[in-house]
This record gives C-alpha cells, structure tokens and sequence, in this order.
C-alpha cells in the first residue's frame, strides 16, 4: 500500500502546457494589433522578449517585490517598449485580451489526463499554485481538469507564494493532509520542490529537460507516467 494518500501538484508547465497555450495566444494577439505593422519583429522574437521580461516580474512577485497589478501593468509595457512601442493603452488591452483568452487554451502536458484518470480512485488531488486565482480556476475548468481536483490553493488565496512553507502548510490543513501521506509534484525545482522540501514534504521533480541540479529531491522524473509507479510501488 503507497504511503501516499494526498497529491499536490502544480499547475502551469507540470499539467497545463504553459508554453503551448501562451504562445498560441500570444501570436493572436500579435497578429489582432498589427505589431509588425509598428515596426515590431516577427513574432517569435516578440515572444521570447515577453518570456524574459515576464519570468523576472514573476520572480519579483513572488518575492513580494511587486504586487499583481504592478505586474501586469509592466510585462507588455516593458515588451512593447523593448521594440520601441511606448503605447500604455495597448499595452493594457493586450494584457487584458492576454488574461481573456490564453485561460481558454486546453492544451495539456502529455500523460497529464492518462495519469489523473490513472489514480483518480485510490488518492486525492491537489493544486498549490502561484497563478492568479480567476486565471487558474477558468484554466481547470476549460481543459476539463477541475474535476479531478479536491483543493485549489492559489497564493493570492492564501496569502503566500511558493517556495514560502506556509503555503504547504495551509494547503495540507485546508486538504486533510500531513507530511507523511502527501506529495508534491512540479516543474519548478526551487518553487515547487526545494518549498515542498522545507515543509517536510516528499516531492517528485518534474525535470522535463534533464537540467543539472544540487539540490536533494525525493523523486525526479521526465515524463508524468513516471509517478503511477513511483505513487503504488513506494510504500
């Protein structure tokens, strides 16, 4: 019998294909407003410029050095203004479209559906995420994950990000869970795993690129299939 009663994952790039979904919406979006017709490169360039700026406000909001609003008022300014578009309105209805449309995209990690309909029957699953609670919650809902989850901890909800333990903490009470019967899984080693790990957590490190790594994990897989075993066999 698997020690393991409670699953706690992640949601972007662990279950939902954050890449995928984002760079779909993004070339919409690209093409809706004209960019290239601004004098802004093609849109692959324009979506890894995004991806920088983007990836360096979110360490900041994690850390509480910006909050949300901050946020999402800087990612396509700053986009924007590195290809010489000053223009705070487009900037603004280009996060809004953003923040619209992108939730709606159903594309899902592969074996995420296989893997939750795997072990619906005989555990119970969680979300701890650092994303926006009306973004995340209509993301579940649209690609047809909501049912399979029991608890959804947002940090806006709860009041702490990731890798902070309180987060952990507060998921594993609002679930019913303890340390010994629960399981962190995410793509983030320092957000999700190194966090779960201080809060006396198991986690299982979702390294989809096989990146190199110091840090001690309990488990460390490539592909999602990889947990059906880990979850029955260990006990």
């Amino acid at each position: 019998m698997s020690k393991y009663r409670h699953l706690f994952f992640d949601l972007d790039r662990t279950l939902w294909d954050m890449e995928r979904n984002a760079r779909e919406t993004l070339a919409e979006l690209y093409d809706k407003y004209n960019l290239s017709g601004r004098g802004v490169p093609p849109v692959d360039v324009f979506i890894n410029h995004y991806n920088e700026y983007n990836d360096l406000l979110w360490d900041r909001y994690r850390k509480k050095k910006i909050d949300k609003a901050t946020l999402r008022a800087l990612r396509f300014k700053q986009t924007l203004a590195h290809f010489g578009v000053h223009d705070q309105k487009l900037a603004d209805a280009f996060d809004q479209d953003y923040i619209s449309e992108a939730p709606k995209k159903t594309n899902l990690i592969p074996g995420a559906m296989e893997l939750l309909d795997a072990l619906k029957d005989d555990f119970e699953f969680h979300i701890i995420t650092n994303g926006f609670p009306e973004v995340q919650h209509y993301k579940l809902e649209h690609c047809g994950l909501d049912k399979y989850f029991t608890v959804i901890v947002t940090s806006e909800g709860c009041g702490y990000n990731k890798p902070d333990v309180r987060i952990f903490n507060y998921a594993m009470k609002k679930s019913g869970a303890v340390a010994s019967n629960s399981l962190m899984i995410g793509d983030d080693l320092h957000v999700d795993i190194v966090g779960a790990r201080d809060a006396a957590i198991d986690q299982v490190y979702f390294n989809v690129n096989a990146q190199t790594h110091d840090e001690e994990v309990t488990f460390e897989i490539q592909e999602l299939r990889q947990i059906e075993h880990i979850v029955r066999d260990k006990a």
